[in-house]
């Protein structure tokens, strides 16, 4: 367990780990690390909406680590449902094209790893913040511009089945920051023939920074002001 930086600390310079609640924006949580602290805050690094999980931001001296911080690898806990597509590749859009998979074993479904691990190719959802023609892919997109983004060289040097629960794929990934794991549910679905897209995501490490270290915006307030007092009714 990493100390935690106490308040007065912030200004000189410090390295705030946040674990982002579900279906807060990444802004959201580092706003309000930000209003709770009064200090300049920058972030290594955002989130999905619908991901959980470690946030990177820094204060004062450390602010000259970020990009230090933003090339570091990455690891992920989740599920893929297997079954359907969405169009955004998880449940930020609904399901569609509905395929059989009761047929699928999870020895077929470890198989299907294995073409995703090492140096590999990968093609980013329309959905993502990846700039073509200079504006937004997911702003072409909602506009219903057809949209081809060219694929990524990417490190997985781990992709691993903790628990086949059909449809529910449980996995652990390890990988090379610009990865997109809503990338890697739709792809697996796809090699398995029956689709597939991101139910949940959570970020559990980025290098050797570890979730297990980091606080909700909630906590950092606790542990900077103190729980608030009951008064008496």
């Amino acid at each position: 367990m990493q100390a935690l930086p106490r308040i007065d600390e912030l200004k000189d310079g410090a390295v705030i780990l946040i674990d982002k609640p579900y279906k807060w924006t990444s802004f959201d949580a580092i706003n309000k690390v930000k209003r709770l602290s009064k200090v300049k805050i920058g972030h290594a690094g955002t989130l999905d909406p619908l991901a959980t999980g470690l946030l990177i931001c820094c204060t004062g001296k450390f602010t000259k680590r970020i990009a230090e911080y933003q090339r570091l690898p990455k690891e992920y806990t989740g599920i893929i449902q297997l079954g359907a597509s969405t169009p955004t590749y998880d449940l930020e859009s609904e399901p569609e094209d509905f395929k059989p998979f009761e047929h699928l074993t999870e020895a077929e479904i470890i198989a299907a790893t294995e073409a995703f691990k090492g140096d590999i190719q990968q093609v980013p959802p329309i959905h993502s913040a990846i700039k073509k023609d200079g504006k937004r892919a997911y702003e072409l997109a909602r506009k219903g511009r057809e949209i081809v983004l060219e694929p990524r060289n990417v490190r997985i040097a781990a992709f691993e089945i903790t628990k086949v629960a059909l449809p529910e794929v449980h996995f652990r990934v390890a990988c090379s920051t610009g990865t997109y794991i809503r990338s890697l549910a739709n792809d697996l679905g796809a090699a398995l023939g029956c689709g597939g897209y991101l139910k949940e995501l959570r970020r559990t490490k980025i290098g050797d920074f570890d979730v297990a270290d980091a606080l909700t915006p909630d906590q950092w307030k606790t542990h900077w002001f103190g729980a608030p007092q009951e008064t008496a009714s």
